[in-house]
């Protein structure tokens, strides 16, 4: 142990008391039984805590290329914290993808595992839901007192989600079976319902009445949101033309990769045809379920030795489909491994078939060589990562988003999607949408012009309604209500849509340069194993480190390699 790690363990430690939902996400155990206070004086004590680490981090020496790293890791997201508890960023605190209400939620899912679920930590965590939304609406209140509110969307859209828990909470006893536990299970599910009826019915009736409805955060705040969560400094206006020059790169890839399924049909035809085939549907959830597990299992066999090294804790992947709607997720394994590396898919609606043409490239995104492996990796290299960098990757969003991002682009260069239906399963679900998300994040919030020779209302300005109108001509794959998530998810969140697109161009690029700099000497799965033993961090550090010219890092890597081939 050092002192860097020592503060980095101690940072962990206190971030987990002070944030259990939190913690349940990153996956730092000890706090199963907790959520997370929400009340004025409970954020006030997170930015507390978050100056008293930084002034630490930047008093505490360092020695070593590792410590280099790890330090300045950890003082980009300290430092970002305080910016953000320095402006009130999250006054307001309402969310559409990440805010407290979602957070609950998550906390308590997370523990629903069903007949291996832990019923007494769930029955504590479950008891502590009221008491969560009161501190919630007390900050809600003094921000409300302060003159803040959320916009009108997101007081709406967390209103609907406290209605959408309770029917999720309502079905958590039967889980459990008869006993004097069940017994438990319901009076705390029943009281936790109706807490969330009380939080819904204040966030419509009584909140929404001073709802502003104004979405754009403005320059200066989405500034803020891009630190947040790429760890970079973006020239906004290039980045919103790049936006729009990347889309017309993927529709015209599209447009050829379509021409090969039906030659002649126009891309908006061969989508829906596509959706109708019966080649590329399934009715059975089981059946589904074990159609994904396939497809990780296969990535993993194929993949391990030819351009990664994936250790063995990480050769399965859980395979789940989601309790709720929403998009597919992974979620790295826990600290301790007692939780697996798992892929939650979408819950098909009742009755309706499961499309499977868009499904290979997005397991590629959450499973191998995406998400699992890079989340797992950090998880496990206790050699090199601290405890900080180990399970920050949920502080990292750049970096994560952009790799699953490339993970993706780097199985069809390997081949893995040549069935063209898949390829642009690939390009529609993932390249499409996420460079859609670079013009409509940028230009909704900054409400930016649209520019000439687009063909979409050239020369307006971005609304949410010209927003939906572009996601749906662009964009309309997806179930329903699928463009208005997409919409909420913008408007309430400034800079995350980001990652994605902007996080794969840091990887790309740094490939690329990679590459030029070795010659001859470049190997792919080299600098696979480098840049992932790198840990997670903010795109400008990223770039930085990867490119760099001595590389001292290569030296861990042959190390590993040898030992690996010795115990082989």
């Amino acid at each position: 142990m050092t002192a860097l790690n020592d503060l980095a363990d101690q940072y962990v430690d206190e971030l987990a008391l002070l944030d259990p939902c939190l913690a349940a996400a990153m996956g730092i155990a000890g706090q199963e039984t907790r959520l997370t206070d929400f009340g004025p004086q409970a954020v006030r004590e997170r930015a507390a805590s978050a100056r008293r680490m930084l002034k630490a981090v930047e008093d505490t020496p360092v020695a070593g290329d590792a410590e280099r790293v790890a330090a300045a890791v950890l003082r980009e997201r300290l430092a970002t914290q305080v910016a953000l508890a320095d402006t009130d960023a999250y006054g307001t605190l309402l969310d559409t993808l990440d805010g407290p209400v979602q957070r609950v939620r998550q906390a308590v899912g997370l523990l629903d595992q069903g007949r291996d679920t832990a019923w007494e930590v769930l029955l504590a965590r479950l008891s502590a839901v009221p008491e969560a939304l009161a501190g919630l609406r007390e900050s809600l209140e003094a921000a409300r007192r302060g003159g803040r509110v959320a916009p009108y969307r997101q007081v709406i859209r967390n209103a609907r989600e406290c209605r959408d828990m309770r029917q999720y909470l309502a079905g958590l006893p039967a889980g459990h079976g008869d006993g004097v536990l069940r017994g438990a299970l319901e009076q705390a599910v029943t009281a936790a319902n109706h807490a969330l009826a009380r939080m819904a019915a204040y966030l419509s009736r009584e909140l929404a009445a001073h709802a502003p409805e104004r979405d754009a955060v403005g320059e200066e705040r989405y500034r803020l949101g891009v630190r947040e969560f790429l760890g970079t400094r973006l020239d906004l206006r290039q980045t919103y033309a790049w936006g729009w020059e990347e889309l017309g790169r993927v529709q015209r890839e599209m447009a050829v990769t379509a021409a090969r399924i039906a030659p002649g049909e126009p891309v908006p035809a061969v989508l829906a045809a596509l959706d109708e085939d019966p080649r590329h549907q399934m009715t059975d959830r089981a059946q589904f379920r074990d159609w994904l597990q396939e497809l990780a299992d296969a990535a993993i066999t194929d993949l391990d030795g030819t351009h990664f090294a994936i250790p063995e804790p990480l050769r399965r992947i859980d395979c789940r489909i989601g309790p709720a709607d929403g998009p597919a997720f992974y979620l790295a394994p826990s600290e301790d491994l007692s939780r697996p590396g798992t892929v939650w898919w979408t819950r098909p609606e009742p009755g309706a078939p499961i499309r499977t043409w868009t499904v290979p490239g997005t397991m590629f995104h959450e499973g191998v060589p995406g998400h699992h492996l890079q989340l797992g990796v950090t998880t496990l290299n206790t050699s090199v990562l601290n405890r900080f960098q180990r399970l920050s990757c949920e502080l990292h969003p750049g970096h994560v988003e952009g790799w699953g991002l490339y993970a993706e682009r780097l199985m069809d260069e390997l081949g893995y999607l040549a069935d063209p239906a898949h390829r642009l399963g690939m390009l529609a679900t993932g390249q499409l949408l996420r460079a859609a998300r670079v013009v409509l994040d940028i230009g909704l919030h900054l409400q930016l012009p649209i520019p000439a020779g687009t063909g979409f209302h050239e020369g307006e300005r971005w609304t949410p309604q010209l927003g939906r109108a572009f996601l749906t001509e662009h964009c309309g794959l997806g179930p329903p209500g699928f463009v208005e998530f997409e919409i909420d998810r913008y408007l309430g969140r400034p800079g995350q849509a980001l990652a994605y697109k902007l996080g794969e161009k840091v990887w790309l690029e740094a490939r690329e340069a990679a590459r030029r700099r070795d010659g001859a000497a470049f190997d792919l799965k080299r600098f696979h194993h480098h840049a992932l033993n790198l840990g997670p961090m903010g795109l400008d550090l990223l770039r930085a480190e990867l490119t760099r010219a001595d590389r001292p890092a290569e030296q861990v890597w042959t190390g590993r390699i040898r030992a690996e081939r010795t115990a082989r």
